[in-house]
């Protein structure tokens, strides 16, 4: 019987797939900043120098952990997820945070059809925190 109700989970699937119409979802925390400056010279003890090698250092972390992340299964994009978030919280990047903490919870319900949503919202929040990071510190 296992195998007809993973058929049914799996047409159920593909008919909520189909009827989902796609949109652009909202600013995560409209009018914050990409990268809260305040919390990063907390964390820093103002020192300039160091700012900005910890800033270029997640700028390549949450690269890698994003093209990672586009070709592994659920389990591994929520920890993928999951790190990024704690980086994010150090160093002041609060949306890229919120983002990759939804793409963890996401990808651990058992129909992580709606990861590739998540996915895009923590790839958004990643682009604007990276904008900001090449402001702060110049071009890569």
């Amino acid at each position: 019987m296992k195998s007809s109700a993973e058929t049914v989970a799996r047409t159920a699937v593909a008919a909520r797939s189909a009827s989902v119409e796609p949109t652009i979802a909202p600013p995560l925390a409209p009018g914050e900043p990409a990268i809260d400056l305040v919390h990063l010279s907390r964390m820093t003890l103002g020192e300039r120098a160091l700012e900005r090698d910890v800033l270029r250092l997640f700028d390549r972390q949450a690269e890698m952990l994003l093209a990672r992340m586009a070709s592994e299964r659920p389990r591994v994009i929520g920890a993928l997820a999951h790190t990024l978030a704690g980086s994010a919280r150090g160093i002041g990047a609060w949306k890229v945070a919120e983002a990759a903490a939804a793409v963890e919870f996401t990808a651990a319900e058992p129909e992580a059809i709606a990861l590739f949503d998540v996915v895009d919202r923590l790839a958004a929040a990643v682009a604007d925190a990276r904008a900001a990071i090449a402001e702060l510190v110049g071009a890569h």
